[in-house]
Parts: C-alpha cells; sequence; structure tokens
C-alpha cells in the first residue's frame, strides 16, 4: 500500500466516523417540546433538513444564494452529537463551548478541505454577517414556528411562547412573510393542490 493510499484510508475513515456521529441527529430529540407535552419530539434531523431547505427558499426571495444558505442550515445544529438540545430553559444554568469550538472538536478527523468547509459554514452562520447566515437563521426560526403550529394542529396547546418567539426574531421580509402564512394556513393545505 502507498502513502497515498494509506492517506485515502485515513480520509474515507474520518469522514465514515464523522458521518457517525451525525447520525446520532437522527435519534437525538429537541427537548425543549417535551415542555410543552409533546412526548415525541421531532428529532434534530428532522428539524435540520427542513431548516435547510427553508433557508433556500428564503436566501432566493432575498438575492442570496440558496445552496449556501441551505449547507449553513444543514449545519446548525450539528454540535449537538455532543452537548444534546440545550432547551433554553437550562441556558442560564450550564456553560457550553461555542458551536464553533465543539465543531472544530467534531471535524478534527476529515480531510482538511471538509474540515475547513464545515467550520467555516458553522462560524458564517453564527456571526449572521451574511444574507445567507440571516436566511439561515430566520429559517431556524420559521421552522421552530411551523413545528409548534404543527403540535398545536395535534392538539399540543401549550406551544405559543414557541410562535411568538420565533415571530419576534424573524429578521428577513420573506421570513416575516412565510411566519404569517404558517400561521392561517393549514399544515395540510399541501394535500388539495
Amino acid at each position: 500500500m502507498s502513502v497515498a493510499d494509506d492517506t485515502t484510508d485515513q480520509d474515507a475513515s474520518g469522514v465514515v466516523a464523522f458521518a457517525y456521529e451525525m447520525g446520532v441527529l437522527k435519534r437525538l430529540r429537541r427537548a425543549g417540546w417535551w415542555h410543552a407535552g409533546v412526548r415525541d419530539p421531532e428529532s434534530v434531523a428532522e428539524h435540520s433538513l427542513r431548516v435547510a431547505q427553508l433557508a433556500a427558499l428564503i436566501a432566493t426571495e432575498e438575492g442570496g444564494d440558496p445552496a449556501r444558505a441551505a449547507y449553513l442550515g444543514m449545519w446548525h445544529d450539528s454540535q449537538e452529537t455532543r452537548i444534546g438540545d440545550i432547551p433554553h430553559s437550562a441556558r442560564p444554568y450550564v456553560e457550553v463551548a461555542s458551536n464553533e469550538r465543539i465543531t472544530e472538536d467534531q471535524v478534527a478527523g476529515l480531510p482538511d478541505a471538509a474540515a475547513k468547509s464545515i467550520r467555516d459554514a458553522v462560524a458564517e452562520y453564527e456571526s449572521l454577517n451574511t444574507i445567507e447566515a440571516r436566511c439561515a437563521k430566520d429559517a431556524d426560526r420559521l421552522e421552530c414556528l411551523m413545528q409548534a403550529v404543527e403540535y398545536r394542529e395535534s392538539g399540543y396547546t401549550r406551544v405559543d411562547g414557541w410562535i411568538e418567539s420565533s415571530r419576534a426574531k424573524l429578521q428577513t421580509d420573506f421570513g416575516k412573510r412565510l411566519a404569517e402564512a404558517a400561521l392561517t394556513v393549514s399544515p395540510l393545505a399541501w394535500r388539495n393542490r
């Protein structure tokens, strides 16, 4: 086996180990919903998928790069494999490393280009200095609002706080328009199209 083959195997092993870690997000439940009585809340992976989708759509309407916004949305909660989903009510009582610091550890075994791509995406999302980051952040808030509406439609009554706090923090014009629509359109409206 040549040195290049050994490096490729290390790179592949690093990516596979990272992918297994990201698989934890499929089993990790969003903890805040338990406060509203939701017995089986969505997973972090389910949340992140719709965040990425919404980020692309918001960015398209806001003049940003939809692929970049989706990429930022995809990685925005990836750190939760290491720290779990800490509800907002717990944050004043726990000290947690920054998402950038956690990501640095997570990507340590990846090939350089892949590690840099993820580190840069997380740093951009956290900084909110680009239109794509703001669209991804709005997508995160909008996804929470929509999930609350869906839970409310399923009979959970203590979700209004999530709706109002998410709605109040939206920054983009299209994100705000989507929130208003989400409050009036039935979660099953798509079935009639």
